[in-house]
């Protein structure tokens, strides 16, 4: 049984029990608690939720986006099949557009005064902005590009910066070079206590259109194990975590593998852990599915088989008369494939191309070549909102 989901499942109903609701500059308000703290023993568990399913051939592509690639352009991304960033994505004129949550009556007409992110001093960069002006000094004005969306807010970045997240992740990796110099440091001083890297630069801030979530990471040689700490501002506890989580044991894998050194521990720390409101029932699907196979899980054999006959039996019987019970068929179905899981339970395993010496030359195509999560098993997708 995986202890990610243990503890990832204890930390959402934490939330939802004794966190606080906010407001946030997304316009749906969030439940939080300040912080939490999880730890990863790799030797024991590849770090990946079963309880929901991770799309982690995205999550390692995104990853790979930031620290191999080094790239802030999310065509890159297109290219590769993964559209997680669209939602913060300049448009080809250069304005990045904030639509609202909530659309009930769609306005094409509708007007926002663009705003001028270089208005805010470095350091206030997030302090009320100034109108942009046009060359004719006229306020620009900006509308929706998206039909059925109304347009909130706006800025101008300008068209050097269109496609892009602006100065944020791979902008900053690129910039100083931070992959490159923490694989030298790594294998020419493994005992240097000052290996650090920051994502979180406050001369990039006001024209990075979403400051970096997971904004550090702190490295450490210990008796030939590479160990790592990552230290992340803002968590969206069901869409942002389990991806982060997966990606950085990912990385930290990989860099383990091209400096000679074994994956050793995550100390993954998180301020701000928040669901937001229009994800709580997804959030409660997930408790109610792990809670349930919890508790099949207490079983033992014998009548974790006798209940999968009886369950296979009886689906088998509704498919021939649908209407003979008053029974949830995608409820007996879910049973079916958590016994499955449990008979059948494996921890999955991430595989890394074993030939691949350099960081750079891990594939990075949509088919990800080098990089495999095996005998990954879950419990089924869960859909959740994105907060712009």
């Amino acid at each position: 049984m995986s202890k990610f989901d243990d503890d990832y499942i204890n930390l959402c109903k934490e939330i939802l029990s004794s966190g606080e609701e906010v407001e946030n500059r997304t316009g749906i308000n969030t439940i939080k608690i300040p912080a939490h703290e999880f730890h990863f023993h790799l030797d024991d568990e590849f770090p990946i939720l079963q309880s929901k399913q991770t799309f982690y051939r995205q999550a390692i592509i995104e990853m790979l986006w930031i620290w191999q690639m080094q790239s802030n352009d999310v065509r890159d991304l297109h290219k590769r099949g993964v559209h997680i960033w669209d939602e913060w994505m300049v448009d080809d004129d250069g304005i990045y557009r904030i639509y609202e949550p909530n659309t009930d009556a769609f306005d094409s007409d509708k007007e926002v005064v663009v705003m001028n992110p270089l208005s805010a001093p470095i350091s206030n960069p997030f302090s009320s902005l100034q109108p942009m002006y046009d060359e004719n000094g006229n306020v620009m004005m900006a509308k929706s590009k998206i039909v059925g969306k109304n347009i909130k807010a706006a800025k101008y970045y300008g068209k050097e910066f269109a496609y892009t997240i602006g100065t944020a992740y791979g902008y900053i990796t690129n910039r100083y070079q931070h992959t490159q110099n923490l694989i030298h440091s790594i294998i020419n001083s493994p005992t240097d206590r000052r290996l650090v890297k920051s994502l979180w630069q406050d001369e990039f801030l006001r024209t990075a259109v979403l400051p970096s979530c997971v904004w550090g990471t702190e490295w450490d040689v210990t008796k030939g194990r590479l160990n790592l700490s990552v230290l992340q501002r803002s968590c969206d506890v069901p869409l942002g975590l389990p991806f982060n989580v997966t990606q950085y044991a990912t990385f930290l894998k990989m860099i383990a593998q091209v400096t000679g050194l074994e994956a050793g521990d995550i100390n993954y720390y998180i301020k701000d852990a928040h669901i937001y409101k229009n994800q709580v029932s997804g959030i409660q699907e997930q408790i109610n599915r792990w809670d349930k196979f919890k508790n099949l899980k207490k079983l033992n054999i014998s009548k974790l088989n006798l209940l999968y006959v009886k369950i296979a039996n009886l689906l088998h019987e509704l498919q021939i008369y649908p209407d003979k019970y008053k029974t949830d068929i995608l409820e007996l179905e879910q049973e079916k494939n958590m016994i499955e899981f449990i008979l059948g339970e494996e921890k999955p395993e991430l595989w890394l191309n074993p030939e691949v010496s350099d960081f750079f030359q891990f594939d990075n195509s949509k088919e990800l070549v080098d990089v495999k999560i095996k005998k990954y098993r879950h419990l089924g997708k869960i859909s959740f909102p994105i907060a712009q």
